[in-house]
């Protein structure tokens, strides 16, 4: 009840949580380092859903939990409201978001097995001929 009696906001001692205090200032959600680069606004809408699909997909090989997942991505969203896809690898950073929210959340993976897990999902995504070999070979 304490929400509809302060307007929808929520105290936590000092600390107000609201809809009117985002985190991020409209200016940053209007024009992105992205743009700033050249970047059409739907690829790099794109750009931020495949990296989250990815993200999303390397959890579930690595079997985290849901919550490291959801970590990774806003640490994901979050990195490129400040940085250019142009410039940083969306991959790159999806690897090491996934691994900086394992430890986060305290289900920890090894760097090596992250690496080999979105290998292996880049192999699936582009259908390669070599993985088609490895799992049927002649």
């Amino acid at each position: 009840m304490a929400s509809a009696v302060n307007g929808g906001k929520e105290e936590y001692g000092k600390v107000v949580i609201s809809l009117e205090n985002c985190l991020l200032p409209k200016e940053k959600l209007i024009q992105t380092p992205s743009m700033k680069d050249g970047l059409d606004k739907e690829v790099e809408i794109d750009l931020r859903i495949v990296g989250c699909e990815f993200i999303q997909a390397s959890g579930i090989l690595l079997k985290l939990p849901q919550v490291a997942m959801a970590t990774g991505q806003v640490l994901f969203q979050r990195f490129y409201f400040s940085k250019s896809f142009v410039k940083h690898d969306a991959e790159v950073y999806a690897m090491a978001c996934i691994f900086l929210a394992a430890k986060i959340e305290e289900a920890p993976r090894r760097i090596r097995d992250i690496i080999n897990v979105f290998h292996y999902i880049k192999q699936k995504r582009n259908n390669s001929l070599y993985m088609d070999f490895y799992q049927h070979p002649c």
